[in-house]
């Protein structure tokens, strides 16, 4: 279910970004995770939180994160529907919990065989995990990249990743939060492919 009159007719200007920092494969604690603030292409804060690694927090963390932030916040951005590993994001509730619309991107379409095989086979509450990924609807196709969406038509979220991106097709919300969670972790971060 999303809320779709309360934004039909809004154009984003103030969006977070949120990417997860790099961590090792047998790691099984909390891993950083960045949000930047953007007002269109500058860049206004950064925030961040800590989500378990293939756990259940990501969404109400996301949401703590976003309801701490100022109230301008018209738009969440996420790079993938899971944080640190399989942490899944229910993007409806994310939505209702903040009353923000929900835009996941991706560069490309994800294999969603794979993804379930792992998360039905090898994670600890993957039937929960692989029902919120289903839940999310299908990645669509939209200006380059792939889309999922919670409280906004295709036609906005178009839009906002004309208003957001300025390098390559990822919006910049989400190319600084990778850049920055990945400098705060490793001691440094570099451009390229996001």
């Amino acid at each position: 279910m999303c809320f779709l009159p309360r934004y039909a007719a809004q154009v984003f200007a103030h969006a977070i970004g949120f990417d997860d920092a790099p961590f090792d494969h047998g790691w099984r604690g909390d891993v950083p995770v960045i949000g930047t603030v953007y007002a269109r292409t500058t860049l206004h804060g950064v925030v961040s939180g800590r989500v378990r690694r293939d756990g259940r927090n990501s969404t109400a963390e996301l949401a703590r994160l976003v309801n701490q932030s100022p109230e301008h916040l018209q738009l969440i951005l996420l790079q993938g529907i899971a944080l640190a590993g399989f942490n899944v994001v229910d993007l409806r509730a994310l939505h209702a919990g903040t009353g923000k619309p929900v835009l996941v991107v991706a560069r490309r379409a994800p294999d969603l065989e794979r993804i379930r095989s792992a998360l039905l086979t090898r994670v600890p509450g993957g039937a929960r995990k692989w029902a919120l990924i289903e839940a999310a609807g299908p990645m669509e196709p939209c200006a380059g990249v792939f889309v999922q969406r919670a409280g906004l038509t295709l036609a906005q979220a178009e839009a906002a990743l004309g208003t957001f991106t300025v390098t390559g097709r990822v919006p910049e919300p989400l190319r600084a939060a990778h850049l920055t969670a990945r400098g705060v972790t490793q001691g440094h971060s570099r451009g390229g492919r996001v």
